[in-house]
């Protein structure tokens, strides 16, 4: 056991929490005859390991001088070892034969270590005390912090956010971007990459300071995880938060129990526990205590788990119940944000020994736990029933809302509907009524015409026996009587024609009332809206009464049963007889109140019964509704697949035609290729032919043919030859055109516009000037 303790690995825990001060009579060189040999083994490996981390630049010792407590290592510790006491000494030798042997004691004297732990654990033993108690010496994930350091964390901005206010009056956290902050900052990194669901929570930052106080961010990073995997932690600091809702629930019993009078107060005041003791769970109260005391809590909560907490908690309050039952709110708060620190200056000791007289009761804690459960369950099922009935009441309004406005819609149509009915209603009233009288005047005129027909014929009958004896005063009353015939004949044809005229526009305006009836909504689309306004108000007609009659089976009930009330009120002073008759009605009614709850049961389901009915005829509206919709798109997707056939064709002509004009466009390229390159063929002979003359130059005045007897003779060949050439050229020029000149003309350095003389006198100037250098 002892080689164990000893490795490097966890004995640097120690030796960094002890490398400044770590010295007294009991552990110094000048005392060997009081240690054993292990203790004097164990020593001088904390002595090697001392000096290591003076180097290490990670140590927290060897970069805070000021929380050095004596400024030597064990080398030095000789010289300060007169200061300690001999309880020091034996404190200093119990907890090393402790660490030595740690399983044997974690096992057989387990309570023995309470103890010593609630009387606080050495400081220099702290950092290996502690990764002891919660089993972080040998984790495997301790080896995955330097990866997952180079990883990225979504709550690194957060953690940047709140380093700051993390323990920002210590020396070791204070400044900016220090090594505290940034070692703060990689091992809450690292446990936010390593925990996704919890991922970052405010209060866990100074949990972890208080560990690097006392170790390597390495080994506080595994005790930190230890933590919230076995010390309920990780529960208190999830996004929900439960178990700090228990922890508050649980507290809250033990304050009821144990201090009725200041949990009354507490109630009167509309003071939450949450308001004071949820930083206490949180933080471990470090951030509520002075550090040395935090730190001796801290102690047995790595021994103890959370009941520590509680017990503190009950005896702070005990401790200030007097001056807290005498504030309000605000008082309260003040004295447990300013006043409560201060009484724990003096040391922690007696907040500890009120702690253990503290009552506590572990089943009691779990029967809370079970209580706790339950009413959470049973407020999660009241909170999904409740959202349940909003949901169907939300919907139930739409529902209302929906049939209020089908119902409004029907009522404006059938009104508007039977508007439109008076009104042409009104207008064939009247054309029947202009008809009426057109057609009683054309049957007046039509008898006035026969009754001047019929006086006519009489006046024709009495003429001829009149004709012998009358001869000469007969033509004048017949030619008289005649005229005024005419005169009624010609009136009567008049207003038989105004009568005809009159009957066409009638009939015109019968045809455009019988157009115009067409054209508005048939007799079985207004019949069928009628329908379903007298349907809709039908059903709220039955919805209303049946109301009123349960309305009024309730105001019936309640009379019975004020009567029956009445009755069984001397009950006890009847005989057996009217006890009998009584029981007899209260049976009745009984009955009565069942057939009543039928009724009601049987309203509320022939309610449903027409409400699903009303929703059968709106769901089949919108059905018909809906079909003629599809029909309509379906026509309209093949109007549209129709013209995207025609456009198809059209791209596909569209394409056809530009592929005809890229073959010719690439035929004439080829074309103008082709002849381009019989240009340069032609060009590269007679440059072939030049150099030809060139040389025959050169030989010539190698083998001094040339003098001044045949330099004449040699400029007129010259001529000659540039006739020849310019023969070639022009010839060449009136084949292929104006092309071929383009090369020589830009190999002589002129351009392509440059007439072709101009070009043979360059030519013939450039040989000039070759036959002068060669003269001279």
């Amino acid at each position: 056991m002892a080689s164990q303790v000893a490795t490097p690995t966890s004995l640097q825990t120690t030796a960094t929490s002890s490398s400044t001060s770590l010295s007294s009579p009991g552990l110094s060189p000048s005392s060997p005859a009081q240690l054993s040999p292990d203790d004097v083994e164990l020593l001088a490996k904390l002595e090697e390991q001392n000096r290591l981390l003076e180097t290490d630049s990670k140590s927290l010792r060897s970069m805070n001088g000021s929380r050095r407590n004596s400024g030597s290592s064990l080398v030095s510790s000789s010289s300060a070892s007169s200061n300690l006491s001999h309880l020091e000494e034996d404190t200093w030798l119990l907890w090393g034969r402790i660490v030595n042997e740690w399983e044997e004691v974690r096992k057989k004297k387990e309570k023995q270590l309470k103890d010593l732990v609630r009387k606080g654990v050495p400081h220099h033993f702290r950092a290996i005390v502690w990764q002891l108690l919660c089993n972080a010496q040998n984790m495997p994930i301790k080896d995955q912090y330097s990866e997952l350091l180079k990883m990225t964390s979504p709550c690194e901005k957060l953690i940047r956010r709140d380093i700051a206010r993390t323990y920002p009056e210590h020396e070791f956290f204070k400044e900016k971007d220090s090594l505290g902050q940034e070692v703060l900052f990689n091992v809450m990194k690292a446990y936010s990459l390593v925990d996704r669901e919890v991922g970052y929570c405010q209060g866990s930052a100074f949990i972890v300071g208080l560990l690097l106080m006392q170790m390597p961010e390495e080994e506080a990073f595994c005790v930190f995880v230890k933590l919230m995997q076995d010390y309920r932690l990780r529960e208190l600091f999830k996004p929900s938060m439960a178990e700090l809702g228990l922890c508050m629930y649980q507290f809250e019993c033990m304050i009821q129990e144990q201090l009725p009078d200041l949990h009354m107060h507490f109630q009167a005041q509309s003071f939450h526990t949450s308001m004071y003791a949820s930083s206490w769970f949180l933080t471990i109260f470090l951030t509520s205590f002075p550090l040395p005391v935090a730190t001796r809590i801290f102690d047995i909560f790595m021994c103890e788990g959370l009941e520590i907490v509680f017990r503190v908690g009950l005896a702070i309050l005990q401790m200030n119940q007097a001056e807290l039952i005498q504030l309000d709110m605000e008082g309260m708060l003040q004295h447990f944000q300013r006043v409560i620190p201060h009484q724990l200056d003096s040391g922690p000791d007696k907040v500890i020994q009120a702690a253990y007289q503290v009552k506590y009761n572990a089943k009691k804690m779990k029967k809370l736990e079970k209580e706790y459960t339950t009413i959470k369950t049973k407020e999660m099922e009241e909170q999904v029933e409740i959202k349940r009935l909003r949901t169907e009441n939300r919907l139930l309004k739409q529902r209302i809302d929906t049939l209020e406005k089908e119902s409004a819609s029907l009522a404006d149509r059938l009104i508007q509907g039977q508007v439109t009915r008076a009104q042409e209603a009104e207008e064939n009233y009247l054309v029947k009524r202009e008809l009426a009288t057109v057609k009683q005047q054309s049957e007046e005129a039509n008898a006035q015409l026969e009754q001047a027909k019929k006086t006519i014929e009489q006046l024709q009958q009495q003429q001829q026996p009149q004709q012998q004896p009358n001869a000469k005063g007969a033509p004048r009353y017949s030619e008289e009587s005649v005229l005024q015939l005419e005169r009624e004949l010609v009136q009567a044809r008049l207003k038989e024609a105004e009568s005809q005229c009159a009957l066409k526009e009638m009939q015109d305006k019968i045809l455009d009332m019988e157009k115009r009836n067409t054209s508005l909504p048939d007799d079985t689309n207004v019949a069928r809206l009628q329908e379903e306004l007298i349907g809709v108000k039908l059903r709220e007609a039955e919805a209303l009464t049946g109301l009123k009659e349960l309305r009024q089976q309730v105001r019936d009930l309640e009379e019975h049963w004020q009567r029956h009330l009445a009755r069984t009120a001397g009950r006890w002073k009847d005989s057996p007889k009217k006890n009998t008759l009584s029981e007899l009605q209260d049976e009745l009614m009984s009955v009565r109140l069942r057939e009543a709850e039928a009724q009601a049961e049987l309203r509320e389901t022939r309610q449903r019964m027409l409400e699903l009915e009303t929703q059968n005829q709106i769901h089949s509206n919108q059905l018909r509704r809906a079909e003629q919709e599809s029909r309509c798109l379906q026509e309209c997707v093949q109007t549209l697949t129709l013209q995207n056939k025609d456009l198809h064709a059209q791209l596909q002509e569209i394409k056809r035609r530009q592929a005809e004009i890229e073959c010719k466009s690439k035929e004439e390229v080829m074309a103008v290729r082709l002849r381009e390159a019989d240009n340069i063929a032609a060009m590269a002979e007679l440059q072939q032919q030049i150099s030809e003359l060139e040389i025959q130059k050169e030989e010539g005045k190698v083998q001094g043919q040339l003098n001044h007897t045949d330099s004449s003779q040699y400029i007129r060949d010259l001529k000659d030859q540039i006739a020849e050439l310019k023969h070639e050229v022009r010839v060449s020029k009136q084949a292929e055109g104006p092309f071929v000149l383009t090369l020589p003309c830009f190999a002589a350095g002129f351009s392509p516009g440059t007439d072709l003389d101009f070009v043979v006198v360059f030519a013939l100037i450039s040989h000039f000037k070759t036959f002068a250098q060669i003269w001279f």
